[in-house]
């Protein structure tokens, strides 16, 4: 009840407006947000990455309605590439596809799309885009399937294993060589299109993690580049350290390289787990996101996951 109710929040044109003027949600934010400006993000990839933590930054923003704001979106996640590269971090990008205009037109959106892409490539750089509602998936992998067709090979894509089309997505995914990102997913969805019960979101993520590591062992997946900025073909994301055991003994078994087998984690969150998994020889991205655009980020991490929201809430008027 209360994930659905956290989701609706997010969602909803009312309480974008009002919510984040609260000075403690505001506050709240920056448990999981390195700040508004770029700056701010820079600096937060620099102290991951002396701790031999990889990132990738993410200006937040989704649903764009219309070309003006797809096009501002576009121009700033192509600074933010510019800011890699000129900062030597080692970092790559996430992006929404709604946020380039994927709900306004099909041209636009793979415009834009293609002029990262090509900024991405020009630096030796990789772009991952994120999965969204399963109403925007079929496009997503759409468009995805065009840029990888026009030879754009420094682009990855995100399931979601809570969605029941994960299963065949995957599959096409991995005849194509696809670095994928495996999440659980945070967004609210029917039982006709999701997995209701954690448990069995969590038996379709191990399934869906079995899979992705066998496909990268069948490529003979190169490991993360040296730069840190091209993930390997199996990237998995969660804070569940019995996904992530799952994953290593699986990986172990069937002897897929540490260096193969790259986790992904939220920034602010379990970076014990951060630390302990790069010791152990796995390369771990932290997912950096920034802007004003917060709002909707921060619902759903707090939807996803109970812990967060106890966090918040104990620590919203600490001092």
């Amino acid at each position: 009840m209360m994930r659905r109710f956290l989701i609706y929040l997010s969602k909803a044109r009312w309480a974008q407006r009002a919510i984040p003027r609260l000075w403690f949600i505001k506050r709240a934010s920056r448990r999981f947000v390195a700040g508004e400006t770029p700056e701010e993000a820079i600096k937060a990839i620099q102290e991951l990455n002396k701790c031999g933590i990889l990132a990738t930054l993410d200006h937040l923003g989704e649903n764009t309605t219309n070309a003006e704001e797809s096009l501002d979106a576009t121009e700033t996640i192509l600074a933010d590439l510019d800011d890699i590269h000129q900062s030597r971090l080692r970092a790559n990008v996430s992006i929404k596809l709604t946020q380039i205009g994927l709900n306004i037109s099909k041209p636009l959106c793979e415009s834009n799309l293609k002029r990262i892409l090509e900024k991405a490539r020009f630096y030796g750089n990789f772009v991952r885009i994120d999965m969204e509602d399963s109403s925007t998936a079929d496009r997503i992998l759409e468009l995805y399937g065009q840029m990888r067709d026009m030879g754009m090979k420094n682009v990855g894509v995100v399931l979601q294993s809570y969605l029941y089309r994960s299963d065949s997505d995957l599959s096409n995914l991995i005849k194509r060589g696809a670095k994928v990102r495996l999440v659980k997913g945070a967004y609210r969805e029917p039982p006709s299109q999701a997995y209701p019960r954690k448990v069995d979101v969590d038996a379709h993520f191990d399934n869906l993690t079995r899979r992705l590591i066998d496909g990268a062992l069948a490529y003979k997946a190169e490991p993360v580049s040296a730069d840190g900025r091209i993930p390997p073909m199996a990237a998995i994301a969660t804070h569940d350290e019995a996904r992530i055991d799952f994953a290593r003994t699986y990986a172990s078994q069937v002897g897929l390289p540490t260096s193969a087998l790259e986790f992904q984690m939220l920034y602010g969150i379990r970076r014990d787990l951060q630390e302990s998994l790069v010791t152990a020889g796995h390369p771990v991205r932290v997912y950096v996101p920034y802007g004003t655009a917060w709002y909707p980020y921060l619902m759903r991490r707090m939807a996803e996951r109970p812990a967060n929201l106890w966090f918040v809430t104990r620590h919203i008027f600490k001092p």
